[in-house]
């Protein structure tokens, strides 16, 4: 009696751990426009670009990122392009149809710059972070409207002072749920 309990018990005990592992394997992609505000110790530049993310599920409410954008301005005479590429976990809950997030993201960027009417071009690899949340809306059973995603993002390029750049990056667009 008790073997047979006990085999109830396991069997239970796994099949509460199948379901809870097939419901957090989902997968969601974002893309979307994107607002950059680099800010260099007083001098700001505005960015415009694209943003896309990639996230699984791992477990129930956590998600792993995968954050990749690309971004252009420029100032005077000088145009510039920056592309980020950051990792990281992401907690969201659904309640109703509205699904708000934060994630914590960590990696790079690289900087380039030209200058128009002239031969001057610099290129520069730098550690990014980004740290933040948003507001996810369901339209359909799988897609979505980000709503917002508004993020501290910083940078590391060498700019002669102390090598910190506190931006702010600003995202909405399209989320494809699987």
């Amino acid at each position: 009696m008790k073997k047979r309990i006990l085999s109830v018990a396991v069997l239970f005990a796994f099949a509460m751990i199948f379901s809870s592992q097939a419901s957090a394997q989902s997968a969601e992609v974002f893309g979307g426009y994107s607002y950059v505000r680099l800010n260099d110790h007083g001098s700001i530049s505005n960015t415009n670009g694209g943003t896309g993310s990639l996230a699984f599920g791992v477990i129930p409410l956590v998600s792993a990122v995968a954050d990749f954008g690309v971004y252009h301005g420029g100032a005077s005479s000088i145009n510039g392009n920056l592309a980020s590429y950051m990792f990281g976990p992401k907690v969201s809950a659904p309640v109703g149809r509205i699904r708000p997030f934060a994630q914590v993201l960590f990696g790079g960027a690289h900087l380039s710059a030209t200058g128009s009417g002239s031969s001057y071009s610099a290129g520069e690899n730098s550690f990014a972070m980004a740290l933040g949340g948003g507001l996810d809306a369901a339209v359909l059973p799988h897609i979505g409207i980000r709503l917002i995603q508004a993020e501290y993002f910083q940078t590391n390029f060498n700019d002669g002072l102390n090598n910190r750049q506190n931006n702010t990056r600003i995202s909405a667009g399209v989320t494809l749920r699987f």
